[in-house]
């Protein structure tokens, strides 16, 4: 069994991961098990290697049968696999910056910047052209794999993939759903294997449709919870749960991003305490954990990992052994929720065993939910078509549809605002949308 990581030079992700594969003693044992790690950066591939050593040998008393390949080049890494985990960034912290920096000259508040909004939608466009690279080489290499993609923008990367590429097997991972379901449950005071939940939407933006405990909602005590607190209030997705009646599956600084309300008012940041600009600090901050790791691992100084029990592993293991399991996954919609347009990517629980990963169809969302992810589709779409149709002006027509930019910014400034970001992002994005429009 082959396991290969795309872009595993994301140390402490890949490491969470190698955990939690490694937590599985029908995974740990086997005698074929190979974990084939590939990125470009040659340093960061090696921290990677070393990493994967040190955890495959931490806790046991006889090292793990598990071989572990390092590449540079991804097709020899992907040859023969049956899992691909992709987490690849395409232009690191520099072009992190870019996707903040420009936009703040024009005035656009970002905070995370990776999902919508000018941030996710050239982080987007920087990123397709490796994913359908990726797609062509599974497809030949490994057309049987399962593609478990972590690379955000999730939304419009899963869509690009099933649009662009040949590959079969893919649905797009995010942890959104079970943390807000486990905080939530710690808030209302009820332990987290006593809750019964049901979400669905789309990623970064999905809802809590159904909250209980054997068979009663958890909602009013929640509701009691948040008038005992009034700093709850502070908040931006208590904010939008009190005004649309359900709780949003993402954390206060990403779901101010996906609405026209917070962002382009400064009384509005203030009394929700939104962290403008928090991604640019998360970024250098995972820098300096990867370097403390990597000159951990170059002293022969013990690291510091801990299991994630990230949905990737979870699948892996369902798949090889058969154990039934419910995750939720990021898919393309057919028929999966009624009032989201069909094709689009939606965010919905699957059931996964030996069979794979199947989405499962839920009811309707609440209309004003589904209105606010309709808004969501829209820039997705917009941004997909750009790369498939080689349309630039696609990408103006993607920020001008994006709900903070329209709020904030007017037309003119958008369309130079997109100017600036093709010229700085330059090779990084398809060659048919380098140029103005």
């Amino acid at each position: 069994m082959k396991i290969v990581f795309l872009g595993a030079g994301s140390v402490e992700f890949t490491q969470g991961l190698l955990a939690d594969l490694f937590g599985f003693p029908e995974l740990r044992e086997r005698d074929d098990l190979e974990i084939a790690l590939h990125d470009i950066d040659p340093e960061r591939l090696r921290t990677a290697e070393a990493a994967a050593h040190y955890i495959a040998a931490a806790g046991v008393s006889a090292p793990l049968p598990v071989k572990i390949t390092a590449h540079l080049e991804r097709r020899p890494a992907l040859e023969g696999a049956d899992f691909v985990i992709n987490m690849i960034q395409v232009g690191m912290i520099g072009a992190t910056r870019t996707d903040f920096e420009i936009p703040a000259r024009y005035g656009l508040r970002q905070t995370i910047g990776d999902t919508l909004g000018v941030g996710g939608i050239f982080r987007a466009l920087r990123t397709f052209p490796v994913l359908e690279g990726i797609g062509r080489d599974i497809a030949e290499l490994c057309p049987g794999a399962w593609l478990l993609n972590y690379t955000n923008p999730m939304a419009m990367n899963v869509w690009y993939l099933n649009a662009a590429t040949p590959v079969q097997n893919v649905v797009g991972l995010c942890h959104s759903v079970h943390w807000t379901i486990h905080d939530l449950s710690e808030l209302v005071g009820v332990p987290m294997d006593e809750v019964s939940f049901l979400a669905a939407g789309v990623n970064h933006q999905a809802w809590v449709l159904r909250f209980e405990r054997a068979g009663q909602s958890l909602y009013p005590r929640l509701d009691e919870a948040i008038e005992r607190d009034p700093g709850l209030l502070r908040r931006v997705r208590v904010d939008m749960y009190r005004r649309l009646g359900v709780f949003p599956t993402e954390s206060s600084e990403h779901s101010s991003e996906y609405v026209p309300w917070y962002l382009h008012s400064d009384e509005e940041i203030e009394r929700l305490r939104i962290p403008v600009g928090d991604y640019i600090g998360i970024s250098e901050e995972n820098v300096r954990r990867y370097e403390a790791t990597r000159d951990a691992l170059g002293a022969g100084r013990p690291i510091t990992v801990e299991a994630t029990m990230e949905y990737a592993p979870q699948i892996i293991h369902s798949v090889v052994t058969g154990a039934r399991r419910v995750v939720y996954g990021n898919v393309v919609n057919r028929g999966l929720i009624g009032n989201l347009p069909p094709g689009c990517v939606v965010e919905v629980p699957c059931v996964v065993d030996a069979l794979g990963v199947r989405p499962m169809a839920v009811p309707d969302l609440p209309p004003q939910c589904a209105a606010l992810n309709r808004a969501y589709v829209a820039v997705n779409e917009l941004t997909v078509r750009a790369a498939l149709e080689g349309r630039p002006d696609h990408i103006r027509h993607a920020v001008m549809a994006d709900p903070n930019a329209s709020a904030t910014l007017t037309v003119e400034q958008i369309w130079a605002l997109c100017d600036d970001m093709v010229r700085a992002h330059g090779d990084l994005l398809p060659e048919s949308l380098r140029g103005a429009v």
